[in-house]
């Protein structure tokens, strides 16, 4: 699992690892029935306090995306509602807003926002070119 966190990012270290692990689950990096990586194993890989690892397994329990089994650890839940639409739209409009919000800070309007989102979905659709 490839999650990393930044005190430079503004959010709090416990909603990046949140946030990255809805990503991963939502992009089919993790698959349902996966076990995450113990608590403070996780920690020692981020350098952070295994509290804010915690809290954040704890919160993506409570919205249904984590499951804990005692004894044998915390797992991607299986029943897919992390995989769900609804989830993956709402990343996508997280990334949105923080696009939204740096373009503004750079005073470039929406319609040239869109107008390099085509640009770079042309590119991104282009056949690589196998040298």
């Amino acid at each position: 699992m490839n999650i990393h966190v930044s005190p430079k990012d503004g959010a709090p270290l416990y909603l990046q690892i949140m946030r990255q692990i809805r990503y991963l689950a939502a992009s089919g990096r993790l698959e349902a029935g996966q076990q995450l990586p113990p608590v403070r194993k996780l920690a020692e890989q981020l350098l952070v306090n295994p509290n804010t690892v915690a809290r954040a397994y704890r919160e993506l329990e409570t919205e249904g995306v984590l499951v804990t089994r005692p004894g044998a650890g915390v797992f991607l839940a299986g029943n897919g509602s992390p995989l769900a639409r609804p989830a993956r739209l709402r990343i996508l409009s997280e990334r949105i807003d923080m696009l939204l919000s740096e373009a503004r800070q750079m005073n470039i309007g929406l319609e040239e926002v869109v107008e390099l989102l085509h640009e770079r979905e042309r590119h991104l659709a282009k056949p690589e070119d196998p040298k």
